[in-house]
């Protein structure tokens, strides 16, 4: 069993996204993380994700690839790991 780990990816694609839809590089890494059935949060500069560490891996590079599948050209991925004994909500539930 691997362990537990909370990350957060931002994912910063070139060029962002199309005409129509200026984020939809963005969103095709997001769409990644929401189908992946692990629990995980939006935010404005970034998605939290947690589980174990291994599905979690893999959902972070399946993510990136998203990103550049959609059709950027180039892009980076800015990746946070914690591997912390906690859960998303029991860092930021008092925040809410």
């Amino acid at each position: 069993m691997s362990e537990h780990v909370i990350a957060e990816i931002q994912v910063a694609p070139s060029p962002p996204g199309t005409p129509g839809n200026p984020h939809e590089h963005v969103e095709a890494a997001i769409a990644v993380i929401q189908a992946s059935g692990l629990r995980y949060e939006v935010g404005a500069l970034g998605t939290t994700l947690e589980g174990p560490a291994d599905d979690v891996w893999d959902v972070l590079r399946v993510a990136h690839e998203a990103m550049l599948t959609s059709g950027a050209a180039a892009g980076i991925s800015h990746v946070k790991i914690a591997s912390v004994p906690r859960t998303i909500e029991s860092l930021t539930g008092k925040f809410r």
